[in-house]
Parts: C-alpha cells; sequence; structure tokens
C-alpha cells in the first residue's frame, strides 16, 4: 500500500476537526524511511497536538502495514513560511510575499519572488520587479510564503 496524503489525510479526520494535512515528505530509502507530516489548525499547532496526531498516525501505518521496513514518523506545524500547495493556501497568501518555483522556465525563469495579487481557478499572478506574470497552477513545482519581519 503506498502512503498518500488522502490516506493521512483521512486517518487525521477519524480523530481530529480541523486539522489539515498540509505537506507529507517522504524521505529516505528502504532500510530507514522517515515520514514527515506538516499539519495545521486554525486554533494553531501545539507540541501536545503533534503527539497526538504522530500517535494516530503511527498507529494507523502499523496497523496497515503501509510502510515495508523501519521508518521514522515526524509530525510538525508548517513554520512561518508554510509550503502552498492547494488552491486554498494560495488564496490566504494574496497580498502577501510568496516564493514559487516553476516546473519549466516561464518569461526565461524558473524562481519567482513577489507580492501574490490574484488568483484564479487556473494559476497564480504573481508581481516581481515590478513586472506581473501568471503563472499555471500545474506548472508550479514548489511554493511557500515568504515571512517578512517588520
Amino acid at each position: 500500500m503506498a502512503v498518500t496524503e488522502t490516506w493521512l489525510q483521512q486517518v487525521i479526520d477519524r480523530e481530529f476537526a480541523g486539522v489539515e494535512l498540509v505537506l507529507l515528505e517522504q524521505l529516505g530509502g528502504r532500510g530507514q524511511k522517515t515520514l514527515r507530516l506538516y499539519i495545521d489548525h486554525a486554533e494553531g499547532v501545539t507540541h501536545d497536538l503533534c503527539g497526538r496526531v504522530s500517535e494516530v498516525v503511527g498507529t494507523a501505518l502499523d496497523d496497515a502495514d503501509a510502510v515495508d521496513g523501519a521508518y521514522t514518523l515526524e509530525v510538525s506545524s508548517p513554520g512561518l513560511e508554510r509550503p502552498l500547495r492547494k488552491r486554498e493556501h494560495f488564496e490566504a497568501q494574496v497580498g502577501r510575499k510568496v516564493y514559487l518555483k516553476t516546473r519549466v522556465p516561464l518569461e526565461g525563469r524558473k524562481v519567482w519572488q513577489g507580492k501574490l495579487v490574484e488568483v484564479t481557478p487556473e494559476a497564480v499572478i504573481i508581481e516581481d520587479a515590478g513586472s506581473r506574470a501568471t503563472i499555471d497552477m500545474g506548472d508550479i513545482g514548489s511554493a511557500h510564503s515568504v515571512y517578512e519581519f517588520e
């Protein structure tokens, strides 16, 4: 069985209201795999919440024999510069600075950092160095918010 974000979100939803799996990272190989889960909650992510989610997810992984061999499970908040993966993540950042990398060059470049101006059903519009670029959601390889100290 493949461990997917969808399956893990279902496991989390059975026990916790309002906890969102923001990102699953799977690192390592067959000898020692690391599953890193970044979770979010409207009331914040506490050490206690991470521990409880880790216990529930770890039990579900073991019961389903979902991971071949030994593994380490890490659960934490997405941090100040949270990953942006879903349209809702981008919508929450409109008017703020973001960093994104495209899968293929757009206007001769793959890295964009600037103000997120708009989110449409198919794309994001970012203002970077005085120019605007429309980037299709499917062309975004990775993205995260940029925390600005005041």
